[in-house]
């Protein structure tokens, strides 16, 4: 496996290899490792080399497709594992490194699994850093869909995680045979929420997000909606789990709105942490903004939710919208309009009926599970064979 983070933690990939290694497959996984990480390591039994890019080198992946230097370094790096071992499958997590691989397809002789976390020439396109003036000149949107339609039927298999992402590489002319759904579930064999009826401080009613914080994720609409409600009728709390750029601002437009002693920012946790932090809460907001990119993804976050029994408030993204409906898990609004959030939050705030009774569990037992999409790796794999 090829993954350009840092590994662990990452619930996808370790959902994959947990996988994988009860199937009795031997996986090695090249990485980034942050600063203080070995480099050779494992994961159970499953091996880890680590590279350590220089902060140059991380941040010419944006400019990969017109100076090449990125693709230089990890095709080194990945041929030296490749010359260390012999490898029947190079599954590559996500599309940057799919050029190198298949450049060493050619000498050396392996099935090539790409596994597609992201749509993402979209995730590119609605990313700040692409945005500037200089990233502007160093990431073409254009060239990187040029990319990804001259690579992907190159793949042995393709990988994506919900079908509005098969639809989308239907429409690129990817044969259907090729792409398999393994989605972004939750592994209830290892996670399981118990039920939970602490107090909470001063009784107030508890809102949840929890991911990553970028601008794209939306949280800034969450913090207009809660402005728009009457200060009388505030009895709530905005708990929001996780780290990323956008961090700073937010916290300066919750100041801004006053709204510090509502909101609570409690960074990165330990994903037990966050188990037990959904657990106590009422209501969770899945507020991404609705693009080509969050039309064909699905975030861990609405499964966890959906397990924990909580009403779900979500944007009007095209996954989200489907599966809410579908398992009567919550209600869905215009991504960017703040006053038909406010007017959901204030009614389901208010509310006297416990949230825990939501069906969306019972969805999560029977259909949306890791058990299920476990099952279409393995079968992906024993295709390979």
């Amino acid at each position: 496996m090829t993954l350009e983070s840092s590994f662990p933690p990452d619930k996808r990939v370790e959902n994959e290899i947990d996988t994988l290694l009860d199937e009795g497959h031997d996986i090695h996984i090249l990485c980034t490792g942050i600063s203080g990480a070995l480099k050779n390591d494992s994961y159970k039994t499953a091996t880890i080399h680590r590279v350590f890019p220089s902060v140059l080198i991380r941040k010419s992946s944006v400019a990969a497709l017109k100076v090449p230097v990125y693709f230089s370094y990890w095709k080194a790096r990945i041929r030296k594992v490749l010359k260390a071992h012999n490898f029947d499958v190079v599954h590559i997590h996500d599309l940057p490194l799919i050029k190198p691989v298949l450049q060493l397809r050619k000498i050396y002789d392996f099935k090539v699994v790409l596994d597609l976390h992201e749509n993402w020439p979209a995730l590119l396109d609605v990313s700040l850093h692409t945005k500037t003036f200089t990233g502007k000149i160093l990431c073409s949107i254009p060239q990187w869909k040029n990319y990804e339609r001259k690579y992907l039927p190159r793949a042995d298999k393709i990988i994506v995680v919900v079908e509005e992402a098969k639809e989308r590489l239907l429409n690129l002319q990817i044969p259907g045979n090729k792409i398999i759904i393994v989605s972004n579930t939750l592994n209830i064999n290892e996670h399981r929420i118990i039920e939970n009826d602490k107090e909470k401080t001063g009784g107030k009613k508890v809102i949840i997000y929890e991911g990553g914080i970028t601008f794209h994720r939306g949280i800034q609409f969450v913090l207009k909606a809660i402005s728009h409600i009457d200060t009388a009728a505030r009895d709530l709390e905005f708990w929001i789990i996780g780290k990323g750029s956008y961090m700073e601002k937010l916290k300066k437009m919750s100041a801004d709105l006053k709204l510090d002693h509502i909101v609570k920012f409690m960074g990165w946790q330990e994903q037990e942490s966050v188990f037990e932090l959904v657990n106590k809460a009422d209501i969770a907001v899945i507020p991404h903004i609705k693009s080509e990119h969050t039309d064909t993804t699905v975030p861990h976050k609405l499964f966890h939710y959906m397990y924990a029994g909580l009403l779900i408030l979500a944007s009007d993204c095209v996954p989200l919208a489907r599966i809410i409906k579908e398992t009567s898990a919550g209600y869905i609004y215009q991504y960017n309009n703040t006053g038909q959030l406010a007017d959901l939050l204030i009614r389901y705030a208010s509310a006297e009926k416990k949230t825990k009774t939501n069906p969306a569990r019972a969805w999560i037992n029977k259909e949306y599970n890791w058990d299920k999409d476990a099952q279409q790796l393995i079968n992906l794999y024993r295709s390979l064979s």
